[in-house]
């Protein structure tokens, strides 16, 4: 086990609020994370999950609640000595410093024997490989290679609570796709407990064992990403993790029906209006065809993303279905094209159209 590993920590937060004037930020928060686990605070901008981060770390004192390592609260407990480190989206590197006195700056505050210090600075850079870049100056570093440095930066101290504030906000979209998969990696191998603060719902299935939604200051839904991608519970959570069709149907003993069709192996959970939510991949299309439970439908606009297709799909109500589909050489539906539409019901979910 690493000593990373034997670090890291439970984290608990308990019935967390925070307010600043009027404005209610963090409401009756509550969240458990097991010992060296990744958990992504997910939403978007002002709901309150970076100042559930700050919380932990020390930067913001709560109104109510506790936050606790281990079962010990620390909301007594200075920042400098909760053993929590921060990695920030804009890294704050000192400019004048070199690649190895930035990431050794830490255990200089801390008075670590420089001798330690030294081999603890090297093993850093090691495990991020970018051994080679000791003696640079973050001018002299690309983006990537910056990030690298604030993350050594931030497990040097061993803290046993790593915090990520939107840490790959600053990389363009293929730097961003492969340093997730780095710090993915990192995470694994030092055993570190993690909290990320992300808006992006791709980075939190891929970097996260748990991911908690959050709206206006509160958890929508928290679960193994997998669940909360496949299984939403609430409209806002399907509709913020990318769900992109959200059709309005109706519900009547039981059944769904949507455009005047009933559509096979879906439940009602009440009587009236309901809303089927159903991602564009799950969608499945085909020449029209008298298939029971099939909508007809209208292709009315086409695009190529790569490795697949995304269709737009008019019903006749006025309604659209988005679809999309592997590309597969010769095979494409033409603009016009009369389709049949199928909705998996192993794949969608439906939701009650007063539960928002």
């Amino acid at each position: 086990m690493t000593v990373a590993a034997r670090r890291s920590c439970a984290l608990e937060i308990d019935r967390l609020g925070k307010s600043y004037g009027p404005q209610r930020v963090v409401e009756d928060l509550s969240l458990h994370l097991p010992r060296a686990e990744t958990l992504a605070l997910l939403g978007p901008s002002g709901c309150g999950k970076t100042t559930v981060l700050q919380a932990i770390a020390g930067f913001v004192t709560p109104d109510a609640g506790d936050i606790r390592l281990d079962g010990h609260s620390i909301l007594a407990v200075p920042p400098e000595k909760r053993g929590t480190a921060m990695l920030f989206q804009h890294y704050a590197l000192f400019p004048h410093m070199s690649v190895a006195e930035n990431v050794g700056f830490g255990l200089r505050m801390a008075r670590v024997p420089k001798p330690e210090a030294a081999a603890r600075v090297r093993a850093a850079l090691a495990l991020v490989r970018i051994e080679a870049l000791a003696d640079r100056r973050p001018a002299q570093l690309s983006g990537g290679q910056r990030q690298r440095v604030a993350l050594a930066r931030a497990v040097v101290t061993e803290p046993r609570l790593l915090l990520l504030d939107e840490p790959l906000g600053a990389l363009d979209q293929n730097l961003r796709e492969e340093m997730q998969t780095e710090l993915r990696k990192l995470q694994a191998k030092l055993g570190l407990t993690t909290v990320l603060v992300t808006h992006d719902q791709h980075e939190a299935v891929v970097l996260a064992d748990r991911v908690a939604v959050m709206r206006a200051g509160r958890i929508e839904q928290v679960g193994a990403p997998l669940d909360i991608y496949d299984r939403p519970r609430t409209p806002y959570v399907a509709a913020f993790t990318g769900v992109e069709n959200m059709l309005p149907a109706h519900g009547a003993g039981g059944a769904v029906a949507l455009a005047g069709v009933t559509l096979p192996g879906l439940s009602a959970p009440a009587a009236g209006p309901v809303i089927v939510a159903a991602r564009a991949s799950s969608v499945v299309l085909r020449p029209r065809g008298a298939a029971p439970g099939a909508l007809a439908g209208t292709v009315n606009f086409m695009q190529v993303l790569g490795s697949a297709i995304r269709y737009e799909v008019a019903l006749p109500h006025g309604a659209t279905i988005i679809a999309e589909e592997p590309r597969r050489d010769g095979i494409q539906l033409a603009l016009g094209a009369s389709v049949e539409i199928a909705l998996p019901p192993e794949r969608c979910t439906v939701f009650d159209a007063g539960n928002g």
